[in-house]
């Protein structure tokens, strides 16, 4: 559970939901494949560096193939990180529309949210009368009006300054915290949220069966369960946002190459020591990655339950009411998602998980981005020599990074399409770091410590699955597949 306060996140409550709303139940096959396939290629990353005290960056700059002054994967790995400020732009974007909800700045933000308000509001209720047979016409027809007249008036407004208001107030502290290395009491309470909001969210699919307009049958999980793809839904093909959401649910590429480095900071490589040829070393790391392995196999079950009850509830209730959250109204359009369990109660529940799930996630992707690229700094051989320098570096990522993706927010106000665009990155990461993975299992392992027959298996499905991902999104991006 090293990097817990960042696996329910937002490819969990963002980018899986938003699968959900445009794909229905028919990905549910892909957002479990998703959670449960990176788990292989994890343990092989953490492997290295519990048995060599080597960082993720130093391990893939060994990887075999093309290399300028580092190897092809290591320049990708930095593309990605780049990307990656989009991502954390998107996640700083959707506390700031959290926050703006639930204490507008600005007159033009508290219209702007009941604008909003009824606008989901009339469309809920339209998506629950139109699977109703004993609707009177009429009422049907008022609706529908009613829907379409909340639509306009909220097309007609601008988006208020909220939201980026919020932003920028919270990111400044977040730099600060993170420079000066108060990491401790925001950890805890992260944690102790979200793993309250994923119970509530999890405990909201069990009651939902209650609820008659959206109880989810059986059927409709065997329709998940089927491998196959869905058709466009309001000019939306799915499969673009499932794809971006298959790199960044549970443990995603990015955090495929920070988990070694939280390995190394809470004592898995260092209590292992270095290789001194003696019996009790093998002992001891084999007692290490032992404690590793559960710990990923934990961390998975765990992001796996969230990021299906996420999936879930984003189909059985955004999928059937046409609702796409996106753009400004992003958290106000996710928060309808509680509504017929918790009804009025729906929007301040979501919100406050809102806040944690993201700010989570945004102060530790921040912390653990740093750590890599003051480590990058020295690989690239630039810099960070020395541990006072790379301290340096890591103290300048810190704040760089909180309040560079709050520009890019500024810039481009759509949480939701940032999140995917580093998703789609990171997706594409994934063939490299399954081949990194291979490598590492049967050209770094130690003699003595070498998985067994089994866990080969299994690496390679995996493997075979992060490379099939990546190459259609690939694909997908080229426009060679629709």
């Amino acid at each position: 559970m090293i990097v817990a306060g960042a696996i329910v996140g937002s490819g969990e409550l963002v980018a899986t939901t938003k699968t959900g709303a445009e794909a229905g139940f028919w990905l549910l096959w892909l957002i479990l494949i998703g959670c449960v396939i990176k788990v292989f290629a994890q343990v092989e990353f953490g492997r290295v560096t519990v048995t060599e005290g080597k960082t993720a960056l130093e391990a893939l700059d060994s990887v075999p193939g093309p290399r300028r002054r580092v190897n092809w994967i290591v320049w990708y790995w930095l593309i990605m990180t780049v990307v990656g400020l989009a991502q954390l732009g998107g996640i700083v974007g959707g506390v700031g529309q959290a926050l703006a909800l639930a204490a507008p700045l600005t007159d033009e933000g508290r219209v702007f949210n009941e604008v909003q308000g009824r606008r989901i509001d009339a469309q809920v209720e339209s998506a629950i009368m139109s699977r109703r047979e004993d609707v009177p016409a009429d009422e049907a027809s008022r609706l529908t009006l009613v829907r379409d007249a909340a639509a306009d008036e909220a097309r007609a407004m601008d988006e208020p300054p909220d939201p980026f208001l919020w932003a920028a107030l919270l990111a400044i502290p977040t730099a600060v915290l993170l420079v000066l290395g108060r990491y401790k009491l925001v950890q805890i309470v992260s944690l102790v949220l979200v793993a309250a909001f994923t119970a509530v969210t999890v405990l909201t699919v069990f009651l939902l069966q209650m609820q008659e307009d959206w109880a989810i049958s059986g059927g409709d999980i065997a329709d998940g369960m089927s491998v196959r793809l869905p058709p466009e839904r309001g000019g939306l093909n799915p499969m673009h946002t499932a794809l971006a959401a298959f790199g960044i649910i549970g443990v995603g590429a990015a955090e495929l190459i920070m988990y070694p480095y939280w390995c190394l900071e809470k004592g898995y490589a260092r209590d292992t020591g270095r290789d001194d040829g003696s019996d009790a070393w093998v002992e001891r790391a084999r007692g290490w990655l032992r404690v590793m392995r559960w710990d990923a196999l934990l961390s998975m079950f765990v992001y796996t339950v969230g990021t299906i009850a996420f999936y879930l509830l984003g189909a059985a209730v955004l999928g059937r009411c046409g609702l796409n959250p996106e753009k400004g109204d992003l958290v106000r359009t996710l928060s309808e998602m509680y509504a017929p369990v918790f009804g009025e109660w729906a929007p301040a529940l979501f919100l406050v998980g809102a806040f944690a799930v993201l700010y989570s996630t945004y102060f530790v992707a921040s912390a653990s981005y740093a750590r890599v690229c003051a480590d990058a700094v020295r690989v690239f051989g630039v810099g960070g020599r020395t541990e006072a320098d790379r301290e340096w570096w890591r103290k300048f990522f810190c704040a760089f990074f909180p309040l560079a993706s709050c520009v890019i927010f500024v810039f481009v106000r759509s949480p939701g399409a940032l999140i995917l665009t580093a998703g789609v990155s990171q997706v594409l990461m994934l063939p490299m770091l399954a081949f990194a993975a291979l490598w590492f299992r049967y050209k770094r392992s130690h003699p003595k410590l070498r998985p067994g027959r089994t866990w080969d298996v299994l690496l390679w499905l995996s493997s075979a699955g992060l490379f099939l991902a990546g190459t259609w999104a690939a694909l997908t991006k080229i426009g060679l597949i629709g």
